[in-house]
C-alpha cells in the first residue's frame, strides 16, 4: 500500500512538471532573486553588489514617500475594486434577460477589457484634454467649468480610476452573467410565491448564491489594482505632485529612475507580502459570508 501511494504521488508529480517548470523559471526563481536584491545595494551598472542587510527596508519604512504611496494604493483599491464589481453586477443584471441586440450590448461592454491598456489610456488622455477634450466639453454643455483632470492633484486619481473602472467593469460582467444564469429558477419562483418583490429576490436569493463569484472578483480585482501601472504611466506618470504614485509606481521610479535596485526590491517584496496578507484576510472573511452551493 505504501509503495502504491508513493507511485501515485510520483505520477502526480510527473503530471505537474510541465506547469511547474515555467512557474519555477518565471516566478519562483525571480522572486528568490528579488528577495536577495532587497538586501543589497546595487545600481544596475556596478557589477559588485554590496550587502546592506535590512537597511533598504529601514530606509523604506522611514521614507514619507512610501506611506504616501501606500495611502494612494489603498485609495486606488477602494476606488476601483468596489465600483468595478458593483458596475459589473449592475450590467449583468440588465443584460441577463433575453432581448433583441443583447449579444451586441454584451460584446460592446466587454470590448474595453480586451483592448490594450496603453491604447485605452491614450484615448482617455485625449478625452481629458482640458481645452478641447470630450469630458470638459460635456461639462461646459451643462454649465459646469472644465476640470484639469490630469493636472490637478485633487482630480488626477479620480481620472485614473474612471479609466480603470470603465475598462474592467465588462470583465466582471461576464462572470456575473454566468453566475446569474446558474441561479436555480425554482428558488426565485418560490421567493415570488412567498410575496418577495424584485429587490428582495435579488438580495435574499440571487446575491447570496452569486457570492462565490463576488469573492473571486474582489480578490482578483484587488490584486490587479495593486499591480496597476500602464494607465498611471500613460496618464499621469505618478503625478501631479505624487497624487497618483502607487506602491508599484514607486517601485518603478526607484528602480528605473533612481537606479536604487535594492530599495526597489524592498518595495516589491513589501507589495507581495501585502497581497498575500490581503488574500488570506479575504479567505478568512469568506468563510462566513460566501455561500457555496
Amino acid at each position: 500500500m505504501k509503495r502504491s501511494a508513493i507511485a501515485q504521488d510520483f505520477k502526480a508529480l510527473l503530471f505537474t512538471l510541465p506547469a511547474m517548470v515555467p512557474l519555477t523559471v518565471f516566478w519562483f526563481a525571480p522572486l528568490v532573486y528579488v528577495i536577495y536584491l532587497s538586501f543589497m545595494e546595487w545600481d544596475f551598472m556596478n557589477p559588485v553588489k554590496v550587502f546592506v542587510g535590512f537597511e533598504n527596508y529601514q530606509n523604506l519604512f522611514s521614507n514619507p514617500a512610501f506611506y504616501e504611496s501606500l495611502r494612494i494604493s489603498i485609495l486606488f483599491c477602494l476606488g476601483s475594486v468596489l465600483p468595478v464589481v458593483i458596475v459589473g453586477l449592475a450590467l449583468a443584471m440588465l443584460l441577463s434577460n433575453k432581448f433583441k441586440g443583447g449579444a451586441l450590448y454584451r460584446t460592446l461592454m466587454f470590448s474595453p477589457w480586451v483592448t490594450p491598456t496603453v491604447a485605452v489610456s491614450i484615448v482617455w488622455s485625449w478625452i481629458y484634454e482640458p481645452d478641447v477634450g470630450l469630458a470638459n466639453n460635456l461639462l461646459r454643455f451643462i454649465g459646469i467649468d472644465g476640470i484639469r483632470w490630469l493636472e490637478d492633484p485633487n482630480w488626477a486619481l479620480i481620472g485614473v480610476l474612471l479609466v480603470t473602472v470603465w475598462k474592467s467593469a465588462g470583465w466582471c460582467m461576464i462572470f456575473y452573467l454566468v453566475a446569474i444564469k446558474n441561479v436555480p429558477p425554482e428558488l426565485l419562483e418560490a421567493a415570488e410565491l412567498d410575496g418577495a418583490n424584485g429587490w428582495r429576490k435579488f438580495t435574499n436569493v440571487t446575491l447570496p448564491l452569486i457570492s462565490p463569484t463576488t469573492f473571486f472578483l474582489i480578490v482578483v480585482q484587488t490584486i490587479q489594482a495593486l499591480q496597476a501601472y500602464d494607465q498611471i504611466n500613460v496618464l499621469t506618470q505618478g503625478g501631479p505632485a505624487g497624487s497618483t504614485r502607487t506602491l508599484l509606481y514607486l517601485y518603478y521610479q526607484s528602480a528605473f529612475d533612481s537606479f536604487q535596485i535594492g530599495e526597489a526590491s524592498s518595495v516589491a517584496i513589501t507589495l507581495i507580502v501585502g497581497c498575500v496578507v490581503l488574500s488570506l484576510f479575504s479567505f478568512a472573511v469568506s468563510r462566513r459570508n460566501v455561500h457555496y452551493n
